[in-house]
């Protein structure tokens, strides 16, 4: 990597979850959830370490289980609905380096509940962070019916352009420009950002775009129906780590 930068993953998998219970261990064709994203971390070239932070005791155990570390228990007051993970990730960085005796200089926060990124993607992402020492690289992925052209607002009771007007019969292929939305998948950002308490949205803030099929952000009950049937279709193999 280059000049020698230092890079810590983080996964942030607290127990409380309300539409789903204990979602970030259900099951998903054979292993917990939070096992493919740690699979995947854990073959990324450049991730220096990889930590889960959790204040769930199953939770750290299970990571463990699959070859991530958890060595500490995340406080309460970082572990309820309302804590910010931009604190979360501080905190489990400062950790980090209070144990190794050093700093790092870029963090990257890998979302549970997107379990389809590879380590291809992560390391993309990660090559684009330290190469360009951009303040964040944040995963995307394309609009295309849910285009913002399409979206309206209703005002007494009649249909409103929302923002952007919208020529009738286009194709979502005429709709410009192109429009993405971060797909809760990765949030890489250099050591110095956390300290701002910030993990994207400033004018230095790059793009990685991740393809649809790559994207399955697991928010409700059906979204695990949905990413159930695609990972046994695709029968991603993933085994735990033998102690």
């Amino acid at each position: 990597m280059k000049n020698n930068k230092r890079v810590l993953g983080i996964i942030l998998a607290r127990g409380g979850s309300k539409a789903i219970p204990r979602k970030n261990i259900k099951d998903i064709n054979g292993h917990p959830l939070i096992a493919y994203t740690i699979y995947e971390a854990l073959k990324s070239k450049y991730l220096d370490r990889l930590v889960v932070s959790s204040d769930d005791d199953e939770i750290r155990s299970i990571s463990e289980e699959y070859g991530a570390e958890a060595p500490f228990s995340r406080p309460k007051d970082l572990s309820g609905d309302k804590a910010k993970p931009v604190e979360c990730n501080l905190h489990a960085t400062k950790w980090i380096e209070d144990d190794e005796g050093k700093k790092y200089d870029y963090v990257v926060e890998l979302l549970v509940t997107n379990p389809f990124k590879t380590s291809v993607d992560i390391d993309n992402v990660i090559e684009k962070q330290v190469y360009t020492d951009a303040d964040s690289v944040i995963a995307v992925m394309p609009l295309e019916d849910h285009h913002p052209i399409r979206i309206k607002k209703i005002v007494d009771g009649k249909i409103r352009d929302f923002i952007l007007p919208e020529v009738p019969e286009s194709r979502r292929q005429d709709l410009k420009p192109k429009a993405y939305i971060r797909n809760g998948s990765i949030y890489s950002m250099r050591r110095d950002m956390l300290e701002k308490g910030i993990r994207y949205g400033t004018d230095n803030s790059l793009a990685y775009i991740m393809p649809r099929e790559r994207t399955v952000n697991i928010d409700e009950p059906m979204d695990f129906i949905i990413a159930d049937y695609l990972m046994k279709k695709e029968n991603r193999i993933i085994t735990k780590v033998l102690k």
